[in-house]
């Protein structure tokens, strides 16, 4: 069997939200919500493949079939705390030269708004990238910090992310936000 055939061609990014008085039927609503419901997903690590590229949810969705098996990034955060704000987030760093990978990351917690997390997983995926090449990372640094470094050592072309907050009603409810970057073989 040939490896190329499991080298993901193309991803996209979905995120949803779900409320249940049961945790698993949260999810579940969540991942309607995300368009992922209807597949087997497998979980993996960090890795943008090379000449992999970005597509909509829409036209991802698409090329899908129900059953199918699918690697995933996926960032989940679930409570029924009321006040609560439940959150998830995947980031991708893409490096400029397209032969070399890129990194993917995501996090899950409570208590971080979608700016916060937007940063938090855009930052961390572009720090996994930019070690790899070998550029002094400052985690401390601001955001425009950051990026100025990424434009002066011209390898980190872009990040992006998606994110996925909400907060627990009062009525206890399971809240479930996932993000997820969806690779597409």
């Amino acid at each position: 069997m040939n490896s190329d055939n499991f080298v993901p061609k193309k991803i996209f990014l979905t995120k949803g939200v779900g409320f249940h008085k049961e945790k698993l039927a949260s999810f579940e609503l969540a991942l309607r919500e995300a368009g992922i419901a209807p597949l087997n997903l497998i979980t993996v690590s960090s890795i943008l493949p090379p000449h992999c590229k970005f597509i909509d949810k829409g036209e991802g969705v698409k090329l899908l079939k129900p059953g199918q098996v699918v690697p995933v990034v996926l960032a989940k955060s679930e409570s029924n705390i009321p006040s609560t704000l439940v959150s998830s987030g995947v980031g991708v760093a893409v490096p400029r030269d397209k032969e070399h990978y890129g990194y993917l990351s995501e996090h899950h917690c409570t208590g971080m708004d979608d700016i916060i997390m937007e940063e938090y997983v855009e930052d961390l995926a572009a720090e996994m990238l930019a070690t790899t090449y070998g550029v002094k990372f400052d985690p401390d640094a601001s955001w425009d910090e950051k990026r100025e470094l990424w434009s002066i050592d011209n390898r980190i072309v872009k990040t992006k992310s998606e994110v996925q907050t909400s907060i627990v009603s009062d009525e206890a409810l399971w809240t479930t936000t996932i993000a997820a970057a969806v690779l597409i073989l």
